[in-house]
């Protein structure tokens, strides 16, 4: 299990527990419904798309940050290790990570796996159409981003996943929050538009609006991938990304979209993206994400 589990140490008894002393490596049959991490050390799709560089950092950074967080009551959870992508593999890696994530789903597992950049979510998918959890199950799929990721281009990065993932299967239904309208060509809109993907802008994420909006996305499907592309945040809350937001969707409502999906017993995978270690100030980006990652983690109803 990666070093990056590591923090300060008040007591082992139940009240002095934090995230780093509940972490054991994984072991197929562990608990059941117990969440699982899997990093994604990744950063081609990236370059790829000529952003910048330095995701492939991500994964041990969110495990250092989540670390030390307390635990309110205890907690039985699992490290499964990393899947690294080297030179320029991608593809290679989008189909380790989907093999590992469909053997933890059979085994009834709740993994998230820890990006690297949004490429993580072609590989993510791979893994949930591939579990045998899902076989006859509508997958839908809600991104927290600043972007589509629909774009056209013939080689896959991490602007691609949800067109690969939507030309391949046409029963998944995708849906966006947060989407910057300068940040998107019209060509990803009528994209969007053709493949009936479902979005909200990032200047019209009131909360009502939200919730109404996961809750009508939530009733049409049977099973939820949640991918987090930490961009969809502000940028003086995510300094660590990509390409940082100008106007981005505040915490408290992607908080709230986290709970809303956490508690529905449909979220079956959660994966969060581009976080950049080497641009972030103090932490921040990292702190944030861990903080969502705890909160989801920690209220999780299971799927059935």
């Amino acid at each position: 299990m990666t070093s990056a589990w590591t923090g300060r140490v008040d007591g082992t008894t139940p009240e002095h527990l934090r995230w780093h002393q509940a972490i054991a490596p994984y072991e197929p049959g562990n608990d059941a419904g117990a969440c699982v991490f899997v990093g994604f050390a990744c950063e081609e799709g990236v370059r790829r798309n000529k952003g910048r560089l330095g995701a492939a950092q991500g994964p041990d950074a969110l495990r250092r940050a989540l670390s030390p967080m307390a635990l309110a009551t205890p907690l039985r959870a699992f490290d499964a290790g990393t899947v690294a992508v080297t030179d320029d593999r991608l593809e290679d890696g989008q189909r380790r990570l989907g093999e590992t994530v469909s053997a933890l789903l059979d085994d009834s597992a709740f993994p998230v796996v820890l990006g690297g950049g949004h490429e993580i979510a072609y590989g993510t998918y791979l893994g949930l159409a591939g579990s045998h959890r899902t076989k006859g199950r509508t997958i839908g799929i809600l991104n927290l981003d600043a972007h589509f990721d629909l774009r056209p281009d013939p080689i896959p990065s991490s602007g691609t996943p949800f067109r690969q993932i939507l030309e391949s299967d046409d029963t998944v239904r995708y849906a966006v929050i947060g989407i910057s309208q300068p940040s998107n060509t019209k060509i990803l809109f009528d994209t969007a538009d053709r493949f009936g993907v479902r979005y909200l802008l990032d200047d019209e994420c009131e909360p009502a609006r939200v919730t109404d909006f996961v809750d009508d996305f939530l009733a049409g499907i049977d099973v939820l991938y949640l991918t987090i592309d930490l961009d969809v945040l502000p940028a003086s809350v995510a300094p660590g990304v990509s390409a940082p937001a100008a106007y981005g969707v505040p915490l408290s409502t992607i908080q709230t979209v986290c709970d809303r999906v956490t508690s529905s017993g449909k979220l079956a995978i959660v994966d969060v993206a581009e976080l950049n270690p080497s641009l972030d100030i103090d932490n921040r980006t990292a702190r944030t994400a861990a903080r969502l990652i705890h909160r989801i983690v920690t209220r999780h109803v299971p799927i059935g």
